[in-house]
C-alpha cells in the first residue's frame, strides 16, 4: 500500500506540470527582453543591455525570497498590501495556492516569481546607454517593493482592492505592462536625453545596431509568452489552450498592423516595425487573455498595434528619450489591452476551467469598462508617480546618482561598467563640440580592436 503523501494529494499533477513548464517559458523572456533590448541599443551598450536583464532576475530572485511573495500575495493582508507572514518562504509549500486551488502555493510562488522579475527588466530599457549600474540594482530592489508587489497585490492578491472591485486582469497587464510602461517614462524623464539625441547630424548614430538580436528577441519573448498568458490559467485546461490561440491570433495581427502603417510612410516591410508589432500584440492582449476568443483577439491585436505605433511617435513631439520605446508598447499597450479587457470579456470563456465571470460588454455587463479603467489608471498613477518619487530621492543621494559622466556615456556602458565588451571589435568615433552651441560632430571614425578578459572564442565582427 503506497505511503499517504504529506501534501498534495488534492492537486493534479498535469496542472503543476504545466505551470512549472510555463515557469520556465516566462524566465526565458528575460534573456528575450535582454536580446531584444541589446540589438535596439548601440554596440558599444549591447552587452550591459542583456546583462541589465538578467540582474534583475538575480536580484528580485532575493527579494521575491526576502518578502516580495509575502507583500504580493499574503492572505492577511490589506487591500493595498500584504504582510510579512510570508516572508523568507515561511508556510509556503503544499497549501492551496492564492491563485488556484489546483496547484501548491510553492509552485504558484516560483511561478509569480518570473513574473516579478520581468518587470523590472522591461522599465529599465527606457534607461538605456546613460544609467549607472549600482543605483540601477538599488532602484530594482526598491521599486519591485513599493511597486510591482503592490500592483499585484491590488489585481491578484483575493484581498487586493482592484480585484474585490471586480476588475479582470488575467496574465498582468497593470502589475506588469501598465507598470513597466510608466515606470519606463518616469525614469526617461529623471534622467534626461542621451548625449547627441535630438541632434539632426547625430540622429543616425541612434538606430539599432543588431537587428538580428531584435528578431531573436522578438521570437524568446513571443515563445515566452505562451507560458505567459497560457500558464496564467494555473492548470492544463481548455482555458489556457485557449488563452494560447488568443496570445498567438493578437501577436500576428500587431505584426501585421505596424508593418502596415509602417510600409505607408516608408513604402519598406521594416523587420523592426514587424518586431515591435508583435510584441505591442501580446502586450494588448495579456490582460484580456482568458477572458476572451479569437475574434476579440483580433480586434484587441489590430488596436494594440494601432495606439503603439501611434504612441512610439509621441517622444518626438514631448521631446522626451525613452531610449527602447518602453512606454509606448508597453505603458499604452498595457492600458488599451486593460479597456478592452472590459469591452470583449466574455463569461464562457471563463467557465472553460470553471471561473465565474459577469464578462464585459459582450455580456452587457457595461460597468465593467469602469471597472477596468479604474484599474489601469490607478496603477499608471502609481507607477509613475512613486517611480519618480524614488528616483528623484535616489538621485539626491551622494553616491546614488543616477547617470554617468558625459565621458562614460561617450565611452559605452559595456567598457565603463562592465571592463568587456559584446564585440570582438568596435568602430571608435572622434567627435568634437562646438563650445557655444554644444552641437557635436563626428571627425573621424577607426575600427579597434577590444580586449577581452578572456580571447576564447573571440569573434571578429564589426559592430
Amino acid at each position: 500500500m503506497d505511503a499517504e503523501l504529506p501534501y498534495g494529494p488534492e492537486f493534479n499533477a498535469g496542472n503543476i506540470g504545466w505551470v512549472l513548464a510555463s515557469t520556465a517559458l516566462v524566465w526565458l523572456m528575460i534573456p528575450g527582453i535582454g536580446y531584444f533590448y541589446s540589438g535596439l541599443a548601440r554596440s558599444k551598450n549591447a552587452l550591459s543591455m542583456i546583462m541589465s536583464a538578467f540582474l534583475c532576475l538575480v536580484v528580485v530572485s532575493v527579494q521575491w525570497f526576502i518578502w516580495g511573495y509575502s507583500l504580493a500575495f499574503s492572505d492577511t493582508g490589506s487591500a493595498f498590501i500584504g504582510n510579512v507572514k510570508h516572508a523568507f518562504f515561511r508556510d509556503v509549500l503544499g497549501e492551496p495556492s492564492p491563485g488556484s486551488a489546483n496547484i501548491p502555493a510553492i509552485v504558484f510562488c516560483v511561478y509569480q516569481g518570473m513574473f516579478a522579475c520581468l518587470t523590472p527588466a522591461l522599465a529599465i530599457g527606457s534607461a538605456a546607454e546613460r544609467a549607472r549600474l549600482m543605483p540601477m540594482i538599488i532602484f530594482i530592489f526598491v521599486w519591485s517593493t513599493i511597486v510591482y508587489d503592490v500592483l499585484a497585490c491590488w489585481t491578484w492578491n483575493p484581498n487586493g482592492w482592484s480585484f474585490q472591485l471586480g476588475g479582470l486582469d488575467f496574465a498582468g497587464g497593470t502589475p506588469v505592462h501598465i507598470a513597466s510602461g510608466f515606470s519606463s517614462l518616469a525614469y526617461a524623464l529623471i534622467l534626461g536625453k542621451r548625449a547627441g539625441k535630438g541632434s539632426i547630424s547625430q540622429e543616425s548614430d541612434f538606430k539599432p545596431h543588431n537587428m538580428s538580436n531584435v528578431v531573436l528577441g522578438t521570437a524568446l519573448l513571443w515563445f515566452g509568452w505562451f507560458g505567459f498568458n497560457g500558464g496564467s490559467a494555473l492548470g492544463g485546461s481548455l482555458r489556457a489552450g485557449m488563452a494560447c490561440i488568443v496570445t498567438n491570433l493578437a501577436a500576428s495581427i500587431g505584426a501585421i498592423t505596424w508593418m502596415a502603417l509602417d510600409y505607408r510612410i516608408d513604402r519598406k516591410f521594416s523587420a523592426l516595425g514587424f518586431c515591435s508589432g508583435a510584441i505591442s500584440g501580446l502586450v494588448a492582449i495579456t490582460p484580456a487573455a482568458g477572458f476572451v476568443g479569437p475574434g476579440p483577439a483580433v480586434a484587441i491585436g489590430f488596436f494594440g498595434g494601432v495606439f503603439c505605433n501611434l504612441a512610439s511617435h509621441m517622444k518626438d513631439w514631448l521631446r522626451y528619450d525613452d531610449a527602447l520605446d518602453v512606454f509606448a508598447v508597453h505603458g499604452v499597450g498595457g492600458y488599451v489591452g486593460c479597456i478592452f479587457t472590459g469591452v470583449f470579456a466574455e463569461s464562457y470563456i471563463a467557465a472553460l476551467d470553471g471561473t465565474e465571470i459577469p464578462g464585459g460588454w459582450m455580456d452587457q455587463n457595461w460597468v465593467q469598462v469602469g471597472y477596468q479603467f479604474a484599474d489601469a489608471t490607478a496603477g499608471a498613477a502609481w507607477s509613475f508617480f512613486i517611480t519618480y518619487l524614488i528616483l528623484f530621492i535616489m538621485d539626491k543621494i551622494p553616491g546614488l546618482s543616477l547617470r554617468v559622466s558625459q565621458e562614460v556615456e561617450l565611452q559605452g556602458l559595456d567598457v565603463a561598467e562592465f571592463g568587456e565588451q559584446a564585440y570582438a571589435y568596435h568602430i571608435n568615433k572622434i567627435v568634437t563640440v562646438d563650445p557655444e552651441t554644444g552641437e557635436q560632430k563626428v571627425v573621424r571614425e577607426e575600427v579597434k580592436e577590444v580586449p577581452q578578459h578572456n580571447d576564447i572564442g573571440r569573434t571578429s565582427m564589426v559592430s
